[in-house]
């Protein structure tokens, strides 16, 4: 029997965005063989620091890992988009300052969850649903995250799950940075993929 925890934030934990609609573990537990477990330990608002605290829920008997988790942390420094004030030379040396501790967060969980010895799978962060003006630069600094994840992953050998391209339509989104129940039933998919193909 397979059960898959879900680790990170609410592009798991996604319940409260999507009303009386199933959210992403649900949606995974419904395409899932009916012998196999899901456990969701994801939770709304967490940031990567906080998913050392998840990984205590972890129950006996997981078969598979998979992470999502990032996209509050350039949430926290999401005034960079309006910011007509600051020099673009200063604004980059801040992104890639705080994308740098990202990177050394996110190293850190990745060593731990490590620990388990169970296979892992993360995910990118997605661009959302963002109106203008600021649709391409949080695009731009959505891209330097997501080098951090692929650095760390690749170091660790951990496959990627790209959610740039999961959830590529404005049904996808309950709002301009959740899923909604139809963008959860296409990330609970690749879950599913994702895991058979390791059977």
């Amino acid at each position: 029997m397979q059960h898959i925890v879900l680790l990170g934030d609410s592009i798991f934990d996604n319940g409260i965005y999507v009303g009386n609609e199933p959210d992403v573990a649900t949606q995974l537990k419904r395409l899932a063989p009916n012998d196999w477990k899901v456990t969701l330990c994801a939770v709304d608002g967490d940031k990567t620091d906080d998913v050392v605290r998840q990984l205590r829920n972890v129950p006996e008997g997981a078969s598979h890992l998979i992470l999502s988790v990032g996209g509050n942390d350039a949430l926290a420094h999401s005034h960079l988009l309006s910011d007509n004030t600051t020099p673009g030379m200063q604004i980059l040396e801040y992104l890639d300052l705080v994308a740098s501790g990202f990177e050394s967060s996110y190293r850190k969980l990745i060593n731990k969850i490590s620990n388990f010895r169970l296979p892992l799978a993360v995910f990118t962060i997605y661009n959302g649903n963002l109106e203008p003006p600021f649709v391409k630069a949080a695009r731009a600094a959505v891209a330097v995250f997501n080098d951090k994840i692929y650095q760390v992953a690749g170091a660790y050998a951990v496959p990627v799950l790209e959610l740039r391209r999961i959830c590529n339509e404005l049904s996808d989104y309950a709002n301009p940075i959740e899923p909604s129940s139809s963008g959860g039933k296409k990330i609970a998919a690749s879950i599913l993929r994702h895991v058979q193909s390791l059977m």
